[in-house]
């Protein structure tokens, strides 16, 4: 029996197009997968128009309803096909022919039986049939999205585009499909258009735009924190926006302190600790009152293991900083080095205070106090138990323990201490 003698309704309802495109945003989300051994690929999450469109039925611009009745003896089935042109209030809507509801309703079949070859093939012949339709045109260009083969489903979503100038979900499919294809600054309208935050840092960036793809991406991980593909994308961006910063701190100001300093760190990463010497002095002499130049000098004499004159540049930026947790903390852990435990224990006395329950402070200060003050050394080391729990440092923590019982007769307890070292420890790798 023909579709059209089984049309029970027809009926054309109208909203808003803000709605409809966020009711498309809310139902139909893609979500962003990367493949890093090829290119930077996108691929859609799956639509599931049924459901998507009973849910977004009445709330779209231009919805075309109607319910088909098989067979009699059988159970009514409910159709939907949702028709999203949004276009302008203005704009009056083209006549669908009768022959192409059916190839539409044809093509919907086709791809809930995941046969998107012929659900294709069904939208070509409504879009022969009916050229100024988008919604058509929307349709071939989300099956061939659905198939990944993006680079046919550009020039029917561009044409949904020109017919549907106002539709987000055009708007949305086409800025994915350019930018997979690597049209990267063609997608970047769609895609602000359509507020695809992910999408869009991830093209920002691949545009040379790293602080505005930092702002996008950390938008959409905000919503998504838990999205390995929008963490990485958002780690290249700040690193890209890292090294244009230091490439114009150098071009402009090559003997300011923070280029010596800058200087300074890419040569202690790259374990030069002489040269980066060097440009720590420089940038010291420049400003010897800059914050933070003597701690990071410190720690290259301390790598070095030049504790004596990484004990000199700590204290000298402890007195620069006496507030400074971190200072303090340096300090104690260069004299634990040197063996000066007294010192040591009331540097990191101070770092506790300034800054409470920082675990390798605790650890340290244990230490520091394991012979002159057992007590409070068990009192550090235990916090750091309590804080870490089953880490490897709570590990280290046991083990000092252990030694600290044992000296004082508790054999049992340094026993039991060890017992969850050994526990804490990480598993060697087993040979091939």
């Amino acid at each position: 029996m023909p579709l059209t003698e089984n049309m029970r309704r027809l009926s054309v309802f109208s909203a808003s197009a803000s709605k409809a495109a966020r009711v498309w945003r809310q139902e139909k989300e893609p979500i962003l997968r990367a493949d890093r051994g090829r290119r930077d690929i996108l691929k859609l999450g799956e639509t599931r128009w049924l459901r998507y469109m009973r849910s977004a039925l009445c709330k779209s611009d231009c919805c075309i309803r109607f319910v088909v009745i098989k067979e009699p003896g059988e159970a009514m089935i409910h159709a939907w096909i949702l028709v999203c042109l949004f276009m302008q209030a203005q704009t009056a809507q083209p006549t669908v022919p009768p022959e192409v509801l059916t190839l539409l309703q044809s093509g919907v079949d086709a791809e809930n039986r995941r046969d998107l070859d012929q659900a294709i093939s069904e939208f070509r012949q409504a879009a022969n049939l009916a050229p100024s339709a988008g919604v058509v045109f929307f349709r071939l260009g989300d099956a061939y999205m659905k198939k990944r083969d993006y680079a046919s489903a550009i020039p029917p979503l561009k044409r949904a585009a020109e017919l549907s100038p106002d539709s987000a979900p055009v708007h949305q499919l086409l800025g994915y499909a350019l930018l997979t294809e690597g049209y990267v600054s063609e997608a970047i309208p769609h895609l602000t258009i359509t507020h695809e935050y992910g999408a869009l840092g991830i093209a920002q960036l691949q545009v040379g735009q790293p602080a505005e793809a930092v702002t996008n991406l950390q938008t959409a991980a905000a919503k998504s924190p838990d999205d390995p593909d929008l963490l990485y994308y958002l780690s290249r961006a700040g690193a890209e926006m890292s090294t244009q910063s230091l490439d114009k701190l150098l071009q402009a100001f090559p003997d300011s302190a923070r280029a010596h300093q800058a200087k300074g760190q890419t040569l202690y990463q790259a374990k030069m600790y002489p040269e980066a010497i060097v440009e720590y002095k420089k940038a010291l002499q420049s400003r010897p009152d800059l914050p933070g130049l003597r701690l990071e000098l410190g720690e290259i004499y301390g790598s070095n293991s030049d504790w004596e004159k990484a004990e000199q540049q700590f204290r000298e930026e402890a007195e620069l900083q006496p507030g400074s947790a971190e200072a303090a903390y340096r300090l104690g852990r260069a004299l634990l080095e040197e063996g000066k435990m007294e010192g040591a224990a009331e540097e990191l006395r101070r770092s506790d205070r300034l800054r409470p329950d920082m675990p390798e402070t605790l650890y340290a200060l244990g230490k520091a106090s394991a012979v002159s003050n057992p007590k409070q050394a068990e009192q550090a080391l235990n916090r750091v138990i309590a804080i870490e729990k089953d880490t490897q440092l709570a590990g280290t923590a046991y083990f000092v323990l252990a030694g600290i019982h044992r000296k004082q007769g508790k054999t049992e307890l340094a026993a039991q201490e060890m017992q969850e070292f050994r526990r804490l420890q990480p598993a060697k790798p087993t040979s091939p």
